[in-house]
């Protein structure tokens, strides 16, 4: 699985959000300023071309849906992440946020309990 632009992840998260369907649904699901629908469409093409997507003819319409998965690409991009930036180790990455200040003690300790208790999350 390749990692995707900027651009098509926008588009990703607004088709994971929609769900199957349309471009101008897509793009009323996508942040402002939005793009462009010709280029809206071209990066969702460009999406079924590397397989992120499969398209389904309605009359002269297409309905799109995601074929991988949000959780499914999000684990592979993160663990791409840590290995690239923080030698494959998770706990140089909450360290980083942590000495930046960007994670508090009680979210550390959230995180704990779901490591601890993953079965009641």
């Amino acid at each position: 699985m390749e990692k995707l632009t900027q651009q098509e992840e926008e588009a990703m998260l607004a088709i994971w959000q929609v769900g199957p369907g349309f471009i101008k649904e897509f793009m009323d699901a996508m942040p402002e300023p939005k793009a462009p629908y010709t280029t809206v469409a071209s990066t969702v093409k460009n999406l079924e071309r590397k397989g992120f997507l499969k398209g389904e003819r309605y009359a002269n319409a297409i309905r799109y849906s995601a074929k991988v998965k949000e959780t499914d690409y999000k684990k592979r991009f993160m663990s791409g992440f840590v290995n690239d930036y923080f030698q494959s180790s998770y706990k140089e990455l909450v360290a980083f946020f942590a000495k930046d200040k960007k994670i508090s003690a009680a979210e550390l300790k959230e995180i704990i309990d779901l490591i601890e208790k993953p079965e009641d999350k």
